[in-house]
């Protein structure tokens, strides 16, 4: 393990012990009596609560848990000190009851504000939340400031003048600066409580319930959605929705993406799609009403029956990607209307795995989103070092070895391709690498280590060769005519000057384009906004931003690999640049049994699935038909230094043509267009529900020559 982890908890465990012996100190300072230390450790005190809040939230949230949040610590602390009072100064009586009545005042006020943060909170929660819609009519107002609503924030922090005039008045001994401190923290937590309660009044109310149902119904019966995505997922799993996003606004004319958790509105990658998230299956009950005759699905979920209850939508499974897993024929699948899959081979996946699925509600559509992966040149760039990307999967649900290679076999592919000085390692583990089985994060630690460890090495090699360059070239100056400044201009330190110019001009053209991508996709809020005034602030986009989006897009994926060394290994997570950047960069992958490997084929490049499973290379590619056109490797990596003569040298890679062939299998044919397919598919398909809906109306109206749709067999399966 690395020594981050270990030095995160040591701090951890030091700021508990800290405000442990701080509170001790306290304590023994209010019964010697002793002004001095019972000064000190409740400053000290104090202060470290309001760093830990912003340095280590960890803490603070862990001791919350425990049920010892920062009010009972501030209340032990006053506590203390006016203990540490009683028994130092000479107070009379009045003061002192003025003094612990105000304090107790402070705190009373604290609650209030707190109760009433509830109650706030609960009426800015709406039951429908959306982004790229125009919410005016609603109209919703900003949330109160952060530090009305938590009081992880207000009660240190305001009752830092009560706590200081205290500890004033047991040094001075005099009960004024007691009185005024406690006055002044008073004052500004019944400010809290007073400008927290503007918030329920009619000016800054939330709309409610009713009307802001009312104004969804009206805004789906003014939009007329047709075609939408439903996803349902948690924290990490945006990603699968949003690899459909551009394919949606594509190929619908009035598109809509549906949601179920409020905290994935704003995992949406940026769209001019409008977002609905309907958290409560009643509310989701209104898109039977609406014109929306379709949804995408790109994953199954828990909450994916609730929506299938909608009689007048029809439901095509599209997937996140597929691949020769099991998950990828999952008889949950059976309940969509249709499953619509890249090309033949998961037509057949279906008929083998035998879940249920009718072969006739299987439809080819193709792979839309591949449309920028570039074709293979044939060869390798000439000049440039051979890129490899290595894209494992994840360890998956099951935990099962044979699902990723990082377990048993990253480190030893990692190490060999480190070895030769040829290759440029990318690095691309799944985002999900580590979520389930705790060895598998570390094994990704450990080669995310060995990469940097490579490219330090590296660094120290060119430093030693330059500077041994320089000392070549002093000597040979010292017996030879000194160079003019045009030579020097010529030679080669004016090359590498020339490189670092052009390296730095790359870093810059990097960051603006960054800035500006950011600045068309970035959701930047306030601290303390709500969903509420997300949703003001996420109105109908500008005409014409989608555009702008994708051209910032390709130029910031330009300018992002114009700007890495050439000979640097990389380690690439997060969604940029995405893994379809990284294929066109790429002359070779190395991954796993995953939908990376059969949208890689979309490119014909070589490629390599890693074999974890304890199969024989026969069984594997038995059971598993996108590693048809791949080398495979074994745990301990002995094929890929013939996997990179191959590559460097085309007259070796005896694979090509079954890549080719495999490409078709997989991901269908590229006449007509998968994009062509997939629109043909989404009109038909919403046809189909046109023709319900129509079958539906007029049997209501007691027409009795509509024709029924006749019942087909059901168990049909292909045989070829």
């Amino acid at each position: 393990m690395s020594a981050g982890p270990w030095s995160r908890r040591g701090a951890q465990w030091s700021a508990l012990v800290a405000m442990g012996c701080l509170f001790t100190l306290q304590f023994v300072g209010a019964q010697l009596p002793s002004a001095l230390i019972l000064f000190i450790a409740t400053g000290l005190g104090l202060a470290l609560d309001l760093t830990l809040r912003r340095w280590q939230p960890g803490i603070i949230g862990a001791l919350g848990r425990l049920h010892f949040d920062e009010a009972v610590r501030q209340l032990l602390r006053d506590l203390l000190v006016v203990l540490g009072i009683a028994h130092l100064s000479g107070i009379d009586t009045v003061a002192r009851l003025l003094m612990v009545g105000g304090l107790l005042a402070c705190y009373a006020a604290h609650f209030v504000c707190r109760a009433l943060a509830v109650v706030v909170r609960r009426s800015r929660t709406l039951p429908v939340v959306t982004r790229n819609i125009d919410t005016a009519a609603l109209g919703l107002t900003p949330a109160p400031p952060r530090l009305l609503l938590r009081p992880a924030h207000r009660m240190p922090l305001l009752q830092v003048p009560a706590t200081l005039g205290m500890l004033l008045t047991a040094v001075a001994d005099r009960a004024i600066w007691g009185l005024l401190g406690v006055g002044i923290s008073l004052v500004l937590l019944s400010g809290c409580v007073a400008h927290l309660a503007t918030w329920l009044l009619p000016g800054k109310r939330s709309p409610g319930e009713e009307r802001t149902l009312a104004f969804f119904q009206s805004w789906l019966d003014s939009y007329r959605p047709d075609v939408g995505i439903y996803f349902s997922g948690g924290s990490g799993t945006a990603y699968q929705a949003n690899m459909w996003l551009s394919t949606l606004a594509a190929v619908a004319e009035r598109p809509l993406v549906v949601l179920r958790e409020r905290g994935m509105v704003q995992q949406i990658a940026a769209t001019d799609v409008p977002v609905i998230c309907v958290p409560r299956v009643a509310h989701l009950m209104l898109l039977e009403r609406s014109t929306l005759k379709m949804l995408l699905h790109p994953a199954n979920a828990p909450k994916t029956s609730q929506v299938l209850r909608i009689p007048t939508i029809k439901h095509a499974f599209t997937n996140h990607g597929e691949s020769d897993k099991l998950s990828s024929c999952n008889p949950y699948a059976k309940v969509y209307d249709q499953v619509w899959v890249a090309g033949p081979a998961a037509r057949k996946r279906y008929a083998v795995a035998d879940v249920g699925v009718d072969d006739r509600d299987v439809v080819e559509v193709g792979r839309p989103q591949l449309a920028p992966i570039r074709p293979w040149a044939g060869r390798p760039e000439p000049g440039r070092a051979l890129t490899v990307l290595y894209a494992p999967t994840w360890e998956g649900w099951t935990n099962d070895p044979g699902n990723t290679s990082v377990l048993l076999a990253g480190e030893n592919i990692v190490r060999t391709l480190l070895a030769d000085p040829r290759v440029r390692l990318l690095y691309k583990p799944h985002p999900m690498t580590g979520s389930v089985n705790r060895r598998a994060g570390e094994a990704d630690a450990r080669i995310r280590t060995l990469i940097a460890e490579a490219n330090a090495g590296t660094a120290a090699r060119a430093e030693r060769s330059d500077r041994a360059g320089l000392g070549a070239r002093s000597e040979r100056g010292s017996l030879a005519t000194p160079p003019t400044a045009t030579d020097t201009v010529a030679a080669e330190p004016a090359r590498g000057r020339g490189e670092g110019a052009a390296s730095a001009e790359a870093r810059a053209e990097l960051a603006r384009c960054t800035e500006e991508l950011n600045r068309l996709t970035a959701r930047v809020f306030r601290p303390g906004a709500d969903e509420m005034e997300r949703m003001m602030r996420q109105s109908a986009p500008e005409p014409g931003r989608a555009e702008a989006v994708e051209a910032a897009m390709e130029a910031w994926r330009a300018a992002f690999w114009a700007a890495q060394p050439r000979d640097a290994h990389l380690v690439l997570t997060g969604s940029r640049p995405d893994i379809y950047s990284c294929f066109n960069q790429a002359d070779l992958l190395i991954s796993d049994v995953s939908s990376v490997a059969a949208d890689f084929l979309a490119s014909t490049k070589p490629y390599a699935v890693v074999n974890t499973s304890g199969l024989s290379e026969a069984d594997f590619r038995a059971a598993n038909p996108t590693v048809r056109a791949a080398t495979i490797i074994t745990p301990e990596a002995r094929e890929i230094p013939a996997l990179l003569a191959a590559v460097a040298d085309p007259d070796l890679d005896t694979l090509a043509d079954e890549r080719v062939a495999l490409q078709t299998y997989l991901l269908g044919p590229s006449d007509p267009p998968s994009l062509t397919r997939f629109t043909e598919a989404t009109r038909a398909l919403s046809a189909e529900a046109d023709a319900r809906r129509s079958r539906q109306t007029r049997l209501a109206s007691g027409d009795s020559g509509v024709e029924l749709p006749i019942p087909r067999p059901s168990g049909h399966r292909i045989t070829g």
